[in-house]
């Protein structure tokens, strides 16, 4: 079967990892995807490229000569996407820029994944992801005073997720008035995509609340050493830690806590004790047999060979022509009507050359015409019914919510308290509280779905389907119904019955093992699977879409949290010959090497990214350029601890060098004025609680940009609106009598 993307050219002239891994997305979703590498090949020389250049082909082109920059343009107007990643106004510079591009081509979709903004005062500024992980508060600064590198691109990865994100809305766009647009994804805008609830902010909740909230969660659950030395990441802070317990044969413990004999302190130092009785490896399968949440924070090496990791196709082998057999990431988005596949591995640069100038030349006609349009939105028109919970789901929801369809959050009654995320997760939405475990509250469900273009929800496998409203159940409701299905470990495999959540995905990866180092396995600073799990279940339902739209077929559409933490680990994460797993880790990381790494100045931190001969067009470092290694770092950190952040970041700027601040923590940007001026992050009066302050949207999208949209509704308070149109306003009264509809939440809201 075709791929939602067959019959889609794209023209993919990134470097390093942001537009590679986009064209990567959709490559493996059936694009036609050409590689425009430069002479002497990828500026970045990575085993990673095994992974992000599969599913294209590769022609070289110097596009500083007549012939090579004809080449490209003849390229750019057979396409349908164009994909880059450079300075703002470097491809213009070269003759492929938007503006000459899209008159050539107007339904054109020209992507650009700059490090920041065409009209950011750093557009200029060589963005690495070092420095744009320094100026988002990616590396926070601990207790220590010492900010901590992680190895994993994050704000790369997130522009990826969400540059591939607004290409599939730009195509549903497209297919409704045949016309092109300019997408730009800058990667330091991209990271408050992951960031989330981190800015979140209700004005007012009283200080320290949430803390509380978070140290109490903390104290039934974490990361636990075990009898071998090893650790878990046991989840006790849900509904089952009772479960758990019992089953254990520690249910005194529980009763101790809820009676006020054991402090919270306490009892986690016998649940320590207890852990202490068993390995690592014992604790995750004890949990997996009675259904409860916990797996081994093991190394990312472990992961390549783990069962549930290969049987679940998130973990697959392939054959490189550089490195030969490769273990690595498989597919982050699957679809059953039309599924995605690696076709082909990486090629060698230049390997198509002559295909593609045969094709080239056998191309006839002009390129259609500029049409007008009146699209408001990408989703203008699309229905969609929102059952999950936590992040990931209702993140996808939101998302869908941003572009412009109509998302009804459907929240169960013991569930809807508008607690947790709530103000983060549920905006641009509607809502209703429904009981879906009675009759009357299925009926009145299975009448929103015959309204619905599409169904998302994020329960462990197997649980929609006992209840009523998995997806066999709803496409013989409705047929083209899209179905969304979000959860720990995907559709399949070993692994996919059990349950999970962000920190779980973390430790079964390897990203805890990897950001703790050889102390105790540590979080990384964001709630990046639960956010980018989000975005790819977007993705799949705007490509289901397209298809839909193309041939009235509807799919199911699948997307994980184990997928989303292997492509965040895409960098590092590959098997093969010789292969060594050298990048940086631990808490105390500082960087990769001399010229990537943070240094303290007289006044605080910054961050240096350079190339080694940038340092010869410092006047400043000049004089140490031909140092290397060891000696190299300590005489840049002699030179930068003499002066101050401000003063070095702009004379390294002027030389060329890659250089930004180290932000010290996320939440430092929410008053920022030029973030605020350009609405990533966003404060806005809630009809209940006041000033709420949040992230927005950050895709700029020329014809249909996405929009924050209405902040999140109290639980419930859209029942009257929804259930008149499915016409059942007349018997709300009888529903909210008998529980099957509620006005309200039926537990006391919590602040945020």
């Amino acid at each position: 079967m075709a791929g939602a993307l067959d019959g889609v050219r794209v023209i993919d002239f990134g470097q390093y990892i942001a537009a590679p891994m986009t064209a990567m997305f959709l490559g493996d979703q059936g694009a036609d995807v050409v590689r425009v590498e430069p002479p002497g090949g990828p500026r970045y020389d990575s085993p990673a490229n095994a992974t992000w250049n599969r599913n294209k082909r590769s022609i070289v082109l110097d596009l500083k000569s007549a012939a090579g920059l004809d080449t490209a343009r003849r390229l750019v107007e057979s396409a349908d996407v164009v994909i880059e990643n450079f300075r703002p106004g470097v491809m213009d510079r070269l003759g492929v820029g938007a503006e000459k591009m899209m008159a050539a081509n107007p339904a054109l979709i020209y992507c650009s994944i700059p490090g920041f903004a065409s009209d950011d005062p750093r557009s200029g500024v060589r963005a690495w992801e070092g420095v744009v992980g320094a100026a988002t508060g990616t590396y926070p600064v601990r207790q220590s005073g010492r900010p901590t590198y992680t190895a994993l691109p994050f704000s790369s990865s997130y522009a990826a997720f969400q540059a591939a994100v607004a290409i599939a809305m730009a195509l549903n766009a497209r297919e409704r008035d045949h016309a092109g647009q300019l997408i730009e994804v800058p990667l330091f805008d991209a990271t408050f995509g992951a960031a989330g609830n981190r800015v979140l902010r209700v004005h007012s909740q009283p200080p320290g609340e949430r803390a509380a909230m978070t140290a109490m969660r903390n104290a039934v659950g974490g990361q636990i050493q075990c009898e071998d030395g090893r650790w878990v990441m046991y989840m006790g802070g849900n509904k089952e830690a009772r479960h758990f317990l019992e089953a254990s044969g520690a249910a005194e413990f529980a009763d101790a806590l809820r009676d006020g004999k054991l402090t919270p302190e306490e009892f986690r130092e016998r649940v320590d004790a207890l852990f202490k009785t068993r390995t690592a490896q014992e604790w995750e399968d004890f949990s997996e047999e009675i259904g409860t949440e916990c797996a081994v924070c093991r190394p990312s090496a472990e992961w390549l060979t783990n069962e549930g990791a290969l049987t679940s196709e998130i973990i697959v082998d392939t054959e490189d022509p550089v490195l030969g057999k490769v273990r690595g990431p498989g597919i982050s988005v699957r679809m059953t009507g039309t599924p995605a596949a690696i076709r082909s591995p990486r090629p060698l640069p230049d390997a198509h050359r002559q295909e593609l100038l045969a094709e080239l030349s056998a191309r006839n006609g002009a390129a259609p015409a500029a049409m007008e349009s009146t699209i408001r939105s990408a989703l203008e028109g699309v229905r969609v019914l929102d059952l999950c919970i936590v992040l990931a789901g209702p993140t996808c929801g939101r998302t869908l919510g941003e572009f412009g369809a109509d998302v009804i959050k459907i929240e169960p009654p013991a569930r809807a308290t508008g607690a947790g995320f709530h103000n983060d997760i549920n905006r641009a939405k509607r809502s209703i509280i429904l009981d879906l475990k009675s009759k009357e509250g299925m009926d009145v469900f299975m009448r929103l779905v015959d309204t619905a273009d599409v169904v998302v929800q994020n329960f462990r496998n197997g649980v929609a389907d006992r209840v009523g409203f998995g997806y066999e159940a709803v496409r013989r409701r409705k047929p083209d119904i899209v179905y969304a299905s979000l959860n720990t470990y995907g559709q399949i495999g070993r692994f996919e019955g059990r349950p999970g959540h962000e920190q779980i995905a973390q430790a079964a990866t390897g990203m805890q093992e990897r950001y703790g180092g050889d102390g105790r396995p540590t979080l990384a600073p964001f709630a990046v699977n639960d956010y980018g799990t989000g975005h790819m279940g977007a993705f799949g339902v705007a490509l289901a879409l397209l298809h839909r739209q193309k041939t009235g077929q509807g799919q199911q559409v699948d997307t994980a949290l184990a997928y989303t933490a292997t492509m965040l680990q895409s960098s590092v994460i590959q098997s093969f010959e010789g292969k060594k797993w050298d990048e940086p880790r631990g808490q105390d990381a500082l960087g990769s090497g001399p010229l990537n790494r943070a240094y303290e100045a007289g006044d605080g931190w910054l961050f240096l990214a350079a190339r080694p001969h940038d340092l010869g067009a410092s006047p400043d470092l000049a004089d140490i350029a031909g140092r290397t290694g060891p000696d190299l770092e300590r005489a840049l950190e002699e030179r930068i601890r003499g002066g101050k952040v401000a003063d070095w970041v702009a004379r390294l700027t002027n030389a060329g060098i890659g250089a930004h601040e180290v932000v010290p923590d996320v939440t430092r940007l929410v008053d920022d004025p030029w973030v605020r001026e350009h609405n990533l992050i966003v404060t806005r009066e809630h009809e209940d609680i006041g000033e709420v302050t949040t992230n927005a949207p950050t895709q700029r999208l020329s014809r249909t940009p996405p929009v924050a949209g209405r902040p999140a509704p109290r639980p419930g308070s859209d029942a009257a609106a929804i259930l008149s149109e499915i016409g059942l306003l007349d018997r709300l009264d009888s529903f909210v009598a008998a529980g099957v509809v509620c006005l309200e939440p039926t537990a006391a809201r919590g602040p945020v």
